[in-house]
C-alpha cells in the first residue's frame, strides 16, 4: 500500500461524523461480562454476540470502521458470511488488534509493557490478507505513589512506534494507544500532567522510528480525574482540560484523535466528547472522534442476555449508543434527552 493509501484509510476512518467501534476484547474479557448477565461462557455465545453487532441494521451510517480481534476476524455469520465481508459490506472498514496484551514491567513493580511485537511482521500481512485495513495496540500507564515512571512511559512508546512502523510497512493504518488509566485518586492535574508526558515520548519514538503521521490515528484517553479522586470536573472542564493537553502534544499532521472511553459510562463518554467539539471542534488541526468498546455495547449487552429473542432490541440499543456518539462528533448531543430512565 502506498503512502497516499495509508493516508486515505486514516481520514476515511474520522471522516465526516462517524467514529470506530472497538470490539476486540479478549475471550476473557467477553466471559466476565458475560458471567455478570448469566451469558454461556463459550465459543457459540461469542460468535453470537458479535453476529448481533456485525449485523446491526443502521450501524454503517454511523460507525467507520470496526476493530475486531483475531478470533472475530475469522468467524462467520450463521448464514455464512464472514464477518469480515459483512462489515464492508455495510461500508465499516475492518480492523484488528495485534498486541497480546500488557505484562508486568521487570524491575518496576505495579506498571506494565505490552507484548506482541515478536511475530508482528507476519501476523499483519496474514491480517491484511484476510482484508484488514487497520490495526491497533494499546500501552497501558497506571498512575500511584510514584507512578508512572520513566521507564514504563518510554519502553510503551518505543513499543507503540515500533508496531505502528511495522503497520505501515504492511499497508495497515496503525490506531496507536497509549491510555492513562482511570483508576486511582489522583486529580485532573495529574492526569493531565502524565497524559502530556506519555504523548510527548510517544510522538518523540514514532518520529524516530519513521511513521508517517498523516497514515496513523490516535486513540488516547481523554484528561480525566480517578474514579476515587474526590473532586470530579464537570464536563466542560474535563474537555477544556483534554483539548488543552492535545494541543501541546499531538502534531497537526495526524489525521484523528479517536478517544477510548476507558470504563467511563456511556453517557459520560458522549457527553465529554460533545464538549470537546462544540467548545473547539472547528478550530482544531485533527478531527476528534471515538473508539468506544464498552460506552457503545453495554447497553445493547444487558438488553440481549444471550437470547436470541432480544436480538433486535439489542440491536437497536448497540445503533442508538453511536448515533448518541455521533451527534458528540458535531457538538450537538443531548445528554439530558439521552438520561437513564428511573428503574
Amino acid at each position: 500500500m502506498t503512502a497516499q493509501a495509508l493516508i486515505d484509510t486514516a481520514q476515511a476512518l474520522v471522516a465526516g461524523d462517524k467514529g470506530l467501534l472497538a470490539m476486540d476484547e479478549s475471550n476473557a474479557t467477553c466471559h466476565k461480562r458475560f458471567a455478570k448477565l448469566g451469558i454461556p461462557q463459550t465459543e457459540s455465545a461469542r460468535r453470537d454476540w458479535r453476529e448481533l453487532i456485525v449485523t446491526a441494521p443502521g450501524l454503517g451510517a454511523c460507525i467507520s470502521g470496526a476493530i475486531l480481534f483475531d478470533e472475530t476476524i475469522r468467524q462467520r455469520t450463521s448464514a455464512g458470511a464472514s464477518f469480515v465481508s459483512v462489515l464492508s459490506g455495510a461500508g465499516i472498514i475492518p480492523g484488528i488488534k495485534v498486541d497480546t496484551g500488557a505484562k508486568p514491567l521487570a524491575g518496576h513493580p505495579g506498571e506494565t509493557v505490552t507484548e506482541g511485537l515478536d511475530g508482528l511482521r507476519e501476523r499483519l500481512a496474514e491480517y491484511a490478507v484476510m482484508g484488514a485495513r487497520f490495526a491497533k495496540w494499546r500501552g497501558v500507564i497506571t498512575t500511584g505513589a510514584g507512578l508512572p515512571s520513566r521507564a514504563c512511559i518510554e519502553v510503551n512508546a518505543h513499543a507503540l512506534a515500533r508496531y505502528a512502523a511495522l503497520c505501515q510497512e504492511a499497508g495497515l493504518v496503525p490506531v496507536v494507544e497509549p491510555e492513562v488509566l482511570m483508576e486511582g485518586d489522583h486529580s485532573l492535574a495529574r492526569c493531565a500532567e502524565i497524559t502530556e508526558e506519555t504523548l510527548h515520548a510517544v510522538f518523540v519514538q514514532l518520529r524516530l522510528q519513521g511513521v508517517l503521521l498523516e497514515g496513523m490515528l490516535l486513540k488516547p484517553n481523554m484528561v480525566l480525574p480517578g474514579q476515587e479522586c474526590p473532586k470530579q470536573e464537570s464536563v466542560e472542564e474535563v474537555a477544556d482540560a483534554t483539548v488543552s493537553c492535545l494541543r501541546r502534544t499531538v502534531p497537526a499532521a495526524v489525521p484523528g484523535i479517536a478517544f477510548l472511553s476507558g470504563g467511563q459510562s456511556a453517557q459520560l463518554a458522549s457527553a465529554r466528547l460533545n464538549a470537546m467539539n462544540a467548545r473547539a471542534g472547528s478550530r482544531l488541526p485533527w478531527a476528534l472522534a471515538f473508539s468506544y468498546s464498552r460506552a457503545v455495547q453495554q447497553p445493547a449487552l444487558d438488553a440481549w442476555k444471550g437470547d436470541a429473542a432480544n436480538v433486535a432490541v439489542a440491536q437497536q440499543a448497540l445503533v442508538h449508543r453511536a448515533r448518541c456518539n455521533q451527534a458528540a462528533r458535531r457538538g450537538v448531543y443531548d445528554v439530558l434527552a439521552d438520561a437513564p430512565k428511573p428503574g
